[in-house]
């Protein structure tokens, strides 16, 4: 990425200081910065402070070597665009670089020591994607919250007692889940964001597969074989999907690992141990509790579970008998979130919905209160010759959208025969005229000065989404591929593998026209959590979206069809054997997609907008899929399809069973 490499060019020069706190000073009323004593002193404070806030945690370098900050000030550089407020707000650029101290300390720390009459506030993008000072109830809060509610819907479905045994197998798969995952991080770098990965997306998986696994079991329990004769039946068909099932969900997470950003390969390492391991448990544990301990539980319930639900029997058998009704009120749903997705925008969301609480929400509010615009968050560092920095200077002022140009004596900005030039965007990055920006900077700069290094927030985040994607194309042909060849052994067909991947598709899309909705829009994300439109969806949710929902639908898609790939081997007429398949599996469905639904509503009571982000997608996406795309656009499309469903050409037939 060239901003990156810029950056440590920077870096390596001793002239770049990673973004920092903005510190927005406030003079009384009838008082002017120019004239104040009392601004000049809280200025020099700020410095006489710069040893001290250096120091504290995580304030010094190795070997104990201590780092002061650095300070840019209307005063340090003579731009009186860093006065605003009719002459009574300040603004202060504060840089620390390893040493940054959040707002809260910085706050604090000047707080205690300004002259009478001065207010202080101070904001970083880095503290407001952090979110509010609330942490949030942690890993072990959110795995509780969800594993309560999955426990109150297993108990629904199978009964209290019952409703135990698939909570056993997913404590013990999350649990052997954090352990392979703890190996991984002695050679990898792992995301603190894994965890809750593995212990929501965990319990949903484990429970999924438990789900199906006992559903089965006790289906052949009630048509009266005996306890160890189920179980085995069991194995023999549900515990075949769920190892396809497993290993396509796999697939569909290796997009994360083959990305060349280290952050999302860690989030992949997890996705694919969680269905992974999740399988083998539920293929080993679970049967010999079912032979075991639950074997007297197979018949707790009144009503015979042998026998498809009613309801379920009654939807599918209306949706096949008006299937071209039913398709195309699905696809019109669909569609319609498709739309809305085709104008997705990726990117770093604006500082106004990073957080809604806090130290760095006040300076935030402060700053804009204040008058300067969001952009002087994210400043474009430019480091270049000398004879070139007084035409950067000069030019790249007079560039739309740009409202300062920054340039600062002393030797902490000159060195070795260059010097440093800040640009102050006047829109935030994340906005279509910041981005265009920050293009024009760079252009410009390229033009003036060839020799000249950019770097900064802005360019960073357009060289990032450049990276992320470029390759994601040939990893999704590769996904595909292979979960088609995995698809077409397990079904035992052409067509229905082909469906499978529409579907997947249609059912990603629809989330992220979700997520365009309630999130780029905001019309969700203010009514539920009180945050303006973020005017971009995260960079990396797309492809974690993806990700993980296309390996989670798979699931459903798995479970549904190989039910009716079943009953049409018992029964050739399609239309019945769907009917059979839907009602045989529509309340398992429907309740694992409820449990990880849930799952994702706790991740998404976190503190981060991002991580709320990735779980609104997630969790809105497995119900859409679950009942727009499973239970009315499948049943319809393989009833419309008839016997091409089974079409197998001759060339897999001899090595698919």
């Amino acid at each position: 990425m060239p901003a990156c490499d810029e950056r440590q060019q920077v870096r390596d020069s001793g002239q770049h200081h990673d973004p920092g706190d903005r510190v927005r000073q406030r003079l009384p009323d009838g008082r002017h910065v120019d004239e104040d004593k009392r601004h000049r002193a809280a200025t020099r404070l700020l410095g006489q402070h710069q040893e001290r806030a250096g120091d504290e945690e995580p304030g010094q370098r190795p070997g104990g070597q201590r780092r002061s900050l650095h300070l840019v000030s209307s005063l340090s550089s003579g731009n009186d665009k860093l006065v605003a407020g009719n002459g009574r707000s300040a603004l202060a650029l504060v840089y620390g670089g390893a040493n940054q101290p959040t707002s809260v300390q910085l706050t604090s720390l000047l707080r205690s020591s300004v002259p009478p009459g001065v207010t202080v506030h101070a904001t970083s993008l880095a503290d407001l994607e952090s979110g509010s000072s609330s942490g949030g109830v942690g890993v072990l809060g959110e795995g509780v919250i969800a594993g309560l509610a999955a426990l109150l819907v297993l108990a629904v479905v199978f009964g209290p007692l019952l409703a135990v045994v698939p909570l056993i197998i997913a404590v013990v798969s999350i649990l052997a889940t954090f352990l392979l995952i703890g190996l991984v991080s002695t050679v990898a770098p792992v995301s603190s964001l894994v965890e809750y990965l593995i212990a929501l997306i965990g319990l949903g998986v484990a429970i999924d597969y438990s789900l199906l696994m006992i559903t089965r079991w006790r289906e052949e329990r009630a048509r009266g074989l005996s306890n160890e004769d189920a179980v085995a039946r069991a194995m023999s068909t549900a515990g075949r999907s769920i190892a396809f099932s497993a290993l396509i969900v796999a697939v569909g997470l290796l997009s994360l690992v083959l990305l060349p950003i280290p952050f999302l390969r860690s989030l992949g390492y997890a996705g694919l141990l969680i269905p992974l391991v999740s399988a083998v448990v539920a293929l080993t544990l679970l049967p010999v509790i079912l032979a075991g301990p639950a074997r007297r539980l197979g018949n707790a319930r009144r009503r015979r579970p042998d026998r498809p639900g009613r309801r379920w029997h009654a939807w599918a058998s209306l949706v096949t008998r008006h299937r071209l009704v039913a398709a195309a009120a699905a696809l019109a749903i669909l569609g319609t979130l498709l739309g809305f997705a085709a104008r997705l925008s990726v990117g770093e969301p604006r500082p106004g919905a990073q957080a809604t609480a806090g130290a760095a929400y006040d300076g935030l509010v402060a700053l804009r209160q204040a008058g300067f615009p969001d952009g002087v968050l994210a400043p474009v560092d430019i480091v270049a010759p000398d004879p070139a920095v007084s035409a950067l200077g000069s030019q790249l002022t007079a560039l739309p959208g740009v409202y300062a140009t920054l340039i600062v004596p002393g030797t902490d900005w000159h060195q070795a025969g260059t010097a440093v030039v800040q640009v102050l965007p006047a829109g935030a990055t994340s906005t279509p005229s910041g981005s265009a920006t920050v293009s024009s900077v760079r252009r410009a700069t390229a033009r003036i000065s060839p020799q000249a290094l950019v770097t900064g927030d802005g360019p960073l985040e357009a060289d990032f989404v450049s990276a992320l994607y470029s390759r994601f194309p040939a990893i999704l042909v590769l996904v595909a591929a292979l979960s088609l060849l995995l698809l077409v052994y397990a079904f035992r067909s052409v067509v229905l593998p082909v469906q499978a991947l529409v579907l997947n598709v249609l059912s990603v899309g629809a989330s992220y026209g979700a997520l365009v909705l309630i999130w780029q829009y905001g019309y969700g994300s203010t009514a539920i959590w009180d945050i303006p439109a973020t005017g971009v969806i995260v960079d990396f949710v797309p492809l974690m979206v993806f990700a993980f929902q296309f390996g989670l639908s798979m699931d459903y898609e798995v479970f549904i069809v190989s039910r009716i790939r079943e009953e049409h081997d018992t029964e050739p007429a399609t239309g019945n054997a769907v009917v059979q398949g839907i009602a045989r599996t529509g309340r398992l469905v429907t309740s694992a997609a409820l449990i990880l639904f849930l799952a994702f509503a706790a991740l998404a009571a976190g503190p981060q907008t991002s991580v709320k982000i990735f779980a609104t997608g997630l969790g809105v996406g497995i119900l859409l899929d679950a009942t727009i795309v499973r239970a009315l656009l499948l049943p319809a499309l393989i009833s419309l399809s008839g016997r091409w469903n089974w079409w197998l050409p001759r060339l897999f037939s001899g090595g698919v069973g």
